[in-house]
């Protein structure tokens, strides 16, 4: 491990730091509106308690972002950051065509960010991934302060690999 880097903390975005109820409708519907969905998470108020957890964090670690979004919403994710003077960092995204579940493609860069730096924290809402990541060692703070993921967002993240 490299001792002479700080710390990471580890962001997950919506239902961490963005808050993503107000499209999760989107999901409702078969087949579910995917892009409708990503078009309109620039929209997102941020999560008050993730945001300040953050912010937090910075002081003592290196902030990162990992999130399930895909490729393609990269730049609207790096403008939703800044708007929230969100601390600047490196943002790890699902290829565009990568439709594994969240708990396997979060964990696989968790591990490779592990190997040299210690992972101070885990910040995540999805039960799955911080289950997998709490079985591999890796702190973790479960994000329970959005109003709530619908049964189809969840659906969605673990059986179709998109969020």
């Amino acid at each position: 491990m490299t001792r002479n880097s700080r710390p990471l903390a580890i962001f997950d975005l919506d239902g961490t730091l963005a808050d993503s109820g107000h499209r999760q409708h989107f999901l409702e519907r078969k087949p579910r509106d995917w892009d409708a969905f990503f078009a309109a998470a620039p929209e997102d108020p941020p999560l008050a308690k993730g945001v300040e957890l953050c912010l937090t964090a910075a002081e003592a670690c290196e902030v990162m972002y990992l999130t399930g979004r895909p490729e393609r919403c990269r730049r609207d994710t790096l403008a939703w950051l800044a708007e929230q003077d969100l601390p600047a960092g490196k943002v790890f995204m699902r290829r565009n065509d990568d439709r594994r579940p969240a708990r396997t493609t979060k964990l696989e860069i968790l591990r490779r960010l592990g190997r040299d730096r210690e992972i101070r924290m885990l910040v995540d809402d999805d039960e799955l991934v911080c289950d997998e990541a709490e079985r591999a060692g890796f702190p973790v703070v479960r994000a329970r302060w959005a109003a709530g993921t619908t049964e189809a967002l969840k659906d969605a993240q673990e059986r179709e690999g998109r969020t």
